[in-house]
């Protein structure tokens, strides 16, 4: 089983089987890349969903983040302290996809970000790995885990996974290099068997089973312009 994974759903989801460590002051940094896609329904969490911000203009986020926008719409995007117009240039679907690149006009961004580069990891971490996922409110640091822990259906789909959910289209960051390695896209149930599962931790009535899967650097690669791969 598997969820998409909007704004805030990770605070009943993501409990990993050891409790995400809380990311150093250096780890922030990246938040200036990190990018809120507004919602426009009324009475809704602000915001739909993240956003990256990759440099020239451009931000990647999931394609279900701006589901309810058509190619060419203008959703307001609030990055670095600004709210800002951009629009929806290209677009996947998920599963197969769940990619969406905006861009924005030169005068709209901030100037701390015109001359920014965001690099994509040019290589797939192994299991282990330490990460960071950023979002405009916070960093948190992560593990790379081994698609074999969800079930064997959904591996083609979904081999790139950190230890828990976190709320779609935030930035999965290489702790050590600090390149992009993928954007947040679904939670997906992890595959326990009950019998040899370590102890887990509980929330309310509910044992979390959930691992997070993010689109990697190699699928951005291909679906962004030559140009923004840094």
């Amino acid at each position: 089983m598997l969820r998409l994974a909007p704004y805030l759903t990770y605070a009943v989801l993501a409990v990993s089987t050891s409790a995400p460590v809380r990311a150093q002051a250096p780890d922030d940094e990246l938040r200036i890349y990190a990018a809120g896609i507004l919602n426009v329904a009324p009475f809704a969490r602000p915001f739909s969903g993240y956003g990256i911000y990759l440099g020239q203009n451009a931000i990647i986020t999931a394609a279900h983040v701006v589901g309810h926008w058509p190619i060419l719409s203008d959703p307001t995007v609030s990055i670095a302290g600004t709210e800002i117009s951009a629009k929806v240039i290209k677009k996947g679907s998920f599963p197969q996809l769940d990619l969406a690149l905006l861009v924005a006009a030169d005068s709209a961004l901030p100037l701390n970000l015109q001359l920014r580069q965001n690099p994509l990891c040019k290589q797939t971490p192994p299991v282990g790995t330490t990460v960071i996922v950023v979002s405009p409110e916070r960093t948190e640091r992560s593990q790379i885990i081994s698609p074999q822990i969800i079930p064997a259906r959904n591996r083609s789909y979904f081999g790139a996974l950190i230890n828990e959910p976190h709320g779609s289209g935030a930035g999965v960051f290489d702790a050590k290099s600090k390149c992009l390695l993928g954007i947040m896209s679904a939670a997906v149930m992890k595959d326990y068997d009950f019998r040899t599962a370590p102890a887990r931790p509980y929330v309310g009535l509910q044992w979390d089973k959930s691992a997070g899967y993010f689109v990697p650097a190699s699928a951005i690669a291909r679906f962004i312009p030559a140009h923004l791969r840094f």
